[in-house]
């Protein structure tokens, strides 16, 4: 009950005042299931591309953090290639960071500035790691193909 009100409040909130660049809407009227879109910021690699997540919101929220993954492809050292992402906040403490004063906007947010800023010391992908710190312009293209490739509408 607790978690399908708090829902309806998050989506609610989400619909009226998104944050730039964000949308989030549920899956075909299913409470857990929602989908969002990220925009890629501007003077970043994904700019103009459109990211789709999925956000799967577990029983226990807002005690445990909803799944996020991307559904789109995403050149990125901290995503990888089945749409996982290794941030903090969307995991439990004491490895993440997750606390149920947090929500979905907040996720989202969260997740649109690691595209901007990866975390290349905490990497999902090592190989995209090591370019993005030591061969940035080859990152940097290879982030954009990608964009242009899979992102773009």
């Amino acid at each position: 009950m607790q978690r399908a009100s708090r829902l309806k409040r998050e989506l609610s909130l989400l619909a009226t005042e998104p944050p730039p660049g964000v949308t989030c809407w549920q899956n075909e009227n299913q409470l857990d299931e929602l989908r969002a879109q990220i925009l890629g910021g501007a003077d970043t690699p994904y700019e103009k591309g459109i990211f789709n997540l999925e956000i799967v919101v577990p029983e226990r929220y807002p005690f445990e953090p909803p799944k996020i993954r991307f559904l789109t492809p995403i050149y990125h050292p901290n995503i990888d290639s089945a749409g996982r992402i290794c941030l903090d906040v969307l995991k439990l403490p004491p490895k993440g960071a997750w606390r149920p004063s947090l929500n979905i906007s907040t996720l989202l947010t969260s997740i649109q500035l690691l595209m901007a800023e990866p975390n290349p010391d905490d990497p999902l992908m090592a190989d995209i790691s090591s370019e993005y710190k030591y061969n940035k312009q080859l990152f940097l293209l290879h982030a954009k193909e990608w964009t242009e490739k899979y992102a773009s509408q």
